[in-house]
């Protein structure tokens, strides 16, 4: 049947006028709204109302419905949590913009720079004030306790605030922490005791033999098979020791024999960390072992020097600087003690093993070169060609080591 297109009331002519017991159809009773999309849909573009459709094409035998008003629609919310601006509510941007890159991320390089910087300003830093004070308070034990317990308390400020997190621990953790804490606890005091004992650059130069007893505890305890490239780098760093120390102006058995102590202490502590490897983060895990040295290294500071301490210990010292400034050095000793430290971790864990192996050679050269400017020691000409062929044979050795590792990390990512 053909059909016919019906306009309000007018009739065509020829043809009858068709009425229906309805209301009159109106433009607002029988139009539909639609939705036209507001920017890309697939990145969450808004919907709002489109216009609605002028009068509906009816047939001539199609039923008729009473249709009731329609009301007034409101726009729909945005379909995102995030409203959008009306730029970004065109259609010509829909696409969700690209947060823009910081400066920072831009260029990660001064980052780690500006952490190696801070990590040897403040070893430096730490190094003198360590020895000024020795200059008119010999007293290492005493001294090392407050670096540990300024440290902690450091700790157990920041786990306060929540930075970081403090991260639980257990009895079966802490049994593997303990060693490690211990030897961290006999290192640290031996190599204050070294340092009130005898000039830091020489303390240092001692220090450097750190690798020879490191590569022999792998070799002799752990059993892994050091190869001999690693044994024949390590030949001038045993050679330049010997000559420094045949020939050191401050040389003594007691700053001698404690820096070596300290290697072997050190060596221990890399044995048993290795032990106790855990998935906590090192700042948590060296602020626990932080705590548990502090504990171990009391009593011996109560036994050797607690009687010299309360008869003419602390008098002599304030009685020489004074208290306020007696108060705030043995303070800011123990913050940049524990920054460095802290700030050394952080460090390194940002780099190449070969960029560690970098950086732990350039911190030593670094401490040694500032000592004996700000001290004005004077070192004989052996002494000086000792302490370079010593630090020379540890940037060979560091080097071998760390490709090594990373050769190692390379067959086992293939």
């Amino acid at each position: 049947m053909e059909s016919r297109v019906f306009t309000g009331a007018t009739a065509i002519r020829g043809l009858p006028v068709l009425r229906k017991p309805v209301a009159r159809l109106t433009p607002t009773t029988c139009s539909l709204p639609t939705l036209r999309p507001n920017g890309d849909l697939s990145n969450g573009g808004n919907l709002i109302w489109g216009r609605q459709l002028r009068p509906a094409i009816l047939l001539e035998t199609s039923p008729v419905n009473v249709i009731s008003p329609v009301p007034k629609r409101e726009g729909i919310r945005p379909c995102l949590a995030a409203a959008s601006s009306p730029a970004e509510g065109s259609d010509s941007a829909g696409d969700a913009k690209v947060a823009p890159v910081g400066f920072l991320e831009k260029y990660p390089f001064l980052v780690t720079g500006f952490f190696f910087f801070m990590w040897y300003f403040l070893n430096v830093i730490f190094n003198i004030l360590n020895k000024k004070i020795y200059n008119y308070f010999p007293y290492p034990y005493f001294v090392s306790v407050i670096h540990l317990f300024v440290g902690v308390v450091y700790c157990l400020a920041s786990w306060s605030v929540g930075l970081p997190k403090r991260a639980p621990i257990d009895s079966n953790i802490l049994k593997l922490l303990i060693p490690v804490a211990v030897c961290h606890a006999l290192g640290h005091v031996t190599s204050n005791v070294s340092f009130a004992a005898v000039a830091v650059s020489f303390t240092h130069t001692v220090k450097a033999l750190e690798p020879f007893f490191n590569a022999a505890a792998s070799q002799f305890i752990l059993g892994q098979q050091i190869p001999v490239a690693l044994w024949l780098s390590l030949a001038p760093v045993v050679i330049g020791v010997s000559m420094a120390s045949l020939t050191e102006l401050s040389f003594n058995w007691t700053g001698f024999i404690s820096a070596m102590i300290s290697n072997i202490s050190f060596t221990y502590r890399s044995i048993y960390s290795k032990k106790a490897m855990t998935d906590m983060d090192s700042t948590n895990l060296y602020a626990y072992i932080s705590i548990i040295a502090l504990f171990v290294c009391i009593p011996p500071a109560i036994i050797f020097e607690g009687p010299q301490l309360i008869k003419h210990g602390f008098t002599d010292a304030i009685a020489k600087v004074g208290l306020t400034k007696f108060i705030l050095d043995l303070f800011w000793v123990g913050m940049f003690y524990h920054l460095y430290n802290q700030l050394a971790t952080n460090t390194l864990e940002r780099v190449a093993p070969l960029t560690h192996a970098v950086g732990n050679v350039l911190k030593r050269v670094f401490v040694i070169g500032f000592s004996i400017l700000a001290f004005g020691n004077k070192i004989s000409l052996q002494t000086g060609i000792g302490t370079s062929i010593a630090i020379a044979g540890v940037a060979i050795y560091s080097f071998i080591k760390a490709k090594m590792e990373e050769e190692k990390r390379q067959m086992k990512a293939a």
